[in-house]
């Protein structure tokens, strides 16, 4: 199924297949209808929207993601707060029919261990939502794979080096599930992952490695960033140019690296920091934040007060955007990149005499 939402207020339209996933967006367009080619900043409702279903971890107490060389940056070992109901999670789905393509299913564990997750699949499809998740995989079965390959659009298994971490990878491709890996990027895994990307060391079959650049967030470690001095990133980022038998993809927050290291990647086919202009995150709590990754909730609205679209109209979310409005004003590189991360301006790997955080 596609569909088309028209964005009147900021004067653009997107298209999204519910089959394959893919997303387009025009510019924003003139006066007589024609696409200018300029990118419009945001749009009038979240085209994404990251739900944290889980407010507790199942696993937490035997520290998966510790072990794993992972901080999890939702402190999924010490907070333990209620999953999401099913009304709750009903209720943001009605108020984005027809106007959000996708929901990344998340929160503090894995979403495929809710106690209710095949009826949450089920209602994010009657909204006409298309449904995605990441899982560490370790409570992964043939039964939830099945369930993944009717109502999702993909799957990630984190990369948490272990037999389940296979396993998991190997039932989702085996149910006919798009499957994706997520690769933490920091200190202590850039080697790893350089060397697996020259030596294309990752399960067959997979859709894509999708690399996530460590943050200093809940229990991620500041001595885990990567700096963009390091002599390993740009080494990174070559083998990331080079073909695969699988795509290579990357979070937003590792933009300003790519736009500063690589050579052959169109920019015009790279996403600067989405949060607060495409995309958002409403955790188990009913808040909702800009980005996931604003942990102490500096930006955040209580949904128990507010619409979805009130809180996208909100003070707080127009205070997150004003980072990036303000950023790096000299900079060529501007339109592209916003200056990176509003949140922890610390991770973004540019070094740029032109670079300016307000």
């Amino acid at each position: 199924m596609q569909y088309t939402i028209k964005d009147e207020k900021y004067r653009f339209m997107s298209a999204f297949d519910t089959q394959t996933g893919a997303y387009i967006r025009t510019g924003i367009i003139d006066e007589n209808g024609l696409d200018t080619g300029v990118d419009p900043f945001m749009a009038s409702f979240p085209h994404l929207i990251d739900v944290g279903v889980m407010g507790h971890c199942i696993h937490g107490k035997t520290g998966l993601c510790i072990k794993a060389g992972i901080g999890c940056y939702q402190s999924g070992l010490t907070i333990n707060q209620p999953n999401m109901s099913v009304d709750d999670f009903r209720w943001i789905a009605e108020q984005c029919k027809g106007r959000c393509n996708q929901f990344a299913l998340g929160g503090r564990g894995d979403p495929d261990q809710h106690e209710h997750f095949e009826q949450l699949l089920q209602i994010c499809r009657s909204n006409n939502l298309v449904p995605n998740f990441t899982t560490s995989g370790y409570g992964m079965t043939p039964e939830i794979a099945a369930l993944c390959k009717q109502y999702c659009g993909a799957v990630a298994v984190s990369w948490y080096r272990n037999a389940y971490t296979l396993n998991a990878i190997d039932m989702l491709l085996q149910a006919g599930v798009k499957t994706n890996i997520h690769y933490v990027v920091g200190n202590n895994s850039i080697d790893e992952l350089i060397g697996r990307l020259a030596n294309n060391d990752f399960p067959k079959g997979i859709n894509a490695i999708v690399l996530l650049l460590h943050k200093p967030a809940g229990l991620g470690k500041k001595d885990n960033m990567l700096s963009p001095s390091d002599p390993r990133v740009p080494k990174l980022f070559a083998e990331v140019e080079k073909r695969h038998p699988f795509k290579v993809g990357m979070d937003s927050c590792s933009v300003p690296g790519a736009l500063r290291y690589c050579r052959h990647i169109n920019p015009g086919s790279l996403d600067s920091c989405e949060g607060g202009r495409f995309s958002c995150y409403i955790g188990a709590d009913m808040t909702m934040v800009p980005c996931s990754f604003d942990q102490k909730q500096k930006y955040a609205v209580s949904l128990q007060k507010h619409s979805i679209e009130e809180a996208w109209n909100s003070h707080e979310f127009n205070q997150f955007r004003n980072q990036m409005r303000g950023a790096c004003p000299n900079c060529g590189k501007k339109d592209l990149c916003m200056g990176g991360c509003p949140l922890m301006p610390e991770i973004v790997l540019c070094d740029s005499a032109d670079r300016k955080i307000i």
